[in-house]
């Protein structure tokens, strides 16, 4: 059974895209087929993974607008089992050009149906906005991968989200669920980081990964280089962090 993951926050700077990149990565390392789609027109995941994405025939934007096959948009990485469904600044005008089409929430998950067998996961990246791209991510997906940042306006924007997710289990996706929380840029020698692990803990009706994922000048560094933290610096803190979530995620799948 394959597992569709959208990792979403509308709260930009949050390590999402670097969640996004390192999860699939550490997933492929593990031995998993992975794909990943790439529903942010920054198109920073691409980038991560070392596609260059100005030089693009096909990309998800092709692809929503049926102008490709969902075979024909896919990529190879520089991850080995690893491939994408690429972005770039083109998807930014999607929003518009979905106006009037029909089922338009389901697009992305009428393409994916397709191939889902065919892969152990598939990570989808969503833009930093509650958008239509995002609904159609959490149509597609089976579960949503929070990422919160550990400082002070954390919760800010959550309630938003998880009113978002309620509404699309609600209207579109009865089968959604909120995989969980995984905390981003954890500082241990700060009490914020800490407060903010127990406020959520404390508000939130979600699952919370044990991993907390450390500020890391190189998890910060390794997308300049187009490669995600374990083919970066396979031994820096970051990279341990990322493999432990990966793990986790791997048992949540058999549970």
């Amino acid at each position: 059974m394959s597992r569709i993951i959208a990792i979403a926050n509308q709260k930009g700077g949050v390590g999402k895209t670097t969640t996004a990149i390192n999860l699939s990565s550490c997933l492929a390392e593990a031995g998993k087929t992975v794909l990943t789609i790439d529903l942010d027109p920054q198109g920073n995941m691409t980038s991560g993974l070392g596609v260059d994405k100005n030089e693009l025939e096909n990309t998800v934007y092709e692809l929503i607008l049926d102008e490709c096959s969902i075979k024909e948009s896919m990529v190879d990485t520089v991850v080995d089992g690893l491939k994408i469904i690429p972005s770039n600044v083109n998807l930014a005008g999607a929003e518009i050009e979905l106006l009037g089409i029909n089922e338009k929430e389901y697009i992305l998950k009428n393409a994916v149906d397709y191939i889902r067998d065919n892969y152990d996961y598939i990570i989808i990246d969503c833009p930093p906005s509650l958008n239509m791209l995002t609904i159609n991510a959490m149509t597609t997906a089976d579960s949503v991968l929070v990422p919160i940042q550990c400082e002070y306006y954390a919760l800010e924007g959550l309630s938003q989200l998880i009113h978002t997710i309620d509404l699309v289990q609600q209207r579109l996706n009865p089968n959604l669920v909120i995989d969980g929380v995984v905390f981003t840029m954890y500082d241990v020698r700060t009490n914020l980081s800490n407060q903010v692990v127990e406020n959520v803990k404390e508000n939130l009706n979600a699952k919370i990964y044990n991993t907390l994922i450390p500020r890391n000048i190189r998890l910060a560094e390794a997308p300049s280089h187009g490669l995600p933290i374990n083919m970066y610096d396979a031994k820096s803190a970051g990279t341990e962090s990322y493999r432990m979530l990966a793990k986790e995620v791997m048992e949540r799948a058999k549970g």
